[in-house]
C-alpha cells in the first residue's frame, strides 16, 4: 500500500492534542478516510472526540458500535466496524458513505477495507494505537 509518511508518537492522554494537530495538518480539509486500529480501550474514540473538539465542534462523540455510524456537523463521519464483517459493512451500503465530502474515521477497519478504499482512489490514513503503561504509542501511516 502506498504510504508516503510514517510518524510515531508516544504520548500521555493529556498530550493527545499533539497528535490531533498533526492530523489536522495532514487532513487539511480534504476528503479522507482515517482508519483507526488498536485494542479495546486503546483510545480510538478518544482520538475522534479530541479531533472533533479541535475543529471547533461541540457534538457529543461516542463510539458508534451499535449504530455503525455517527455524523458530526455533516462533515465528520465516525464508523465502528468491530462487530461487522467487511461483507456486512458493504451490504449495508456503507461503502457509498465514503463518497460523502468530509473526514471519515473508521474504528477497527482491517487491511481488506484499506485495500478496497485505496483501489477506489480514496485518500487513506492509518493510525495504529498501542497501549504502553499510562501512555499510547500512535503510528500514523499516510
Amino acid at each position: 500500500l502506498g504510504f508516503y509518511l510514517k510518524k510515531e508518537y508516544e504520548l500521555e492522554l493529556n498530550q493527545i492534542n499533539v497528535l490531533v494537530d498533526e492530523l489536522k495538518d495532514l487532513l487539511d480539509g480534504e476528503n479522507c478516510v482515517v482508519i483507526l486500529r488498536g485494542d479495546l480501550a486503546s483510545g480510538k474514540t478518544t482520538l475522534v472526540k479530541n479531533y472533533v473538539e479541535a475543529v471547533g465542534l461541540d457534538d457529543l462523540v461516542t463510539s458508534p458500535t451499535f449504530s455503525l455510524q455517527a455524523i458530526y456537523s455533516d462533515k465528520i463521519f465516525h464508523y465502528d466496524v468491530y462487530n461487522k464483517t467487511l461483507v456486512e459493512f458493504i451490504s449495508l451500503g456503507m461503502l457509498e458513505e465514503f463518497e460523502k465530502e468530509g473526514i471519515h474515521f473508521v474504528e477497527w477497519g482491517d487491511e481488506k477495507l484499506e485495500e478496497i478504499l485505496n483501489d477506489y482512489g480514496y485518500k487513506v490514513i492509518l493510525i495504529e494505537i498501542k497501549k504502553k503503561d499510562n501512555k499510547r504509542q500512535y503510528t500514523i501511516n499516510a
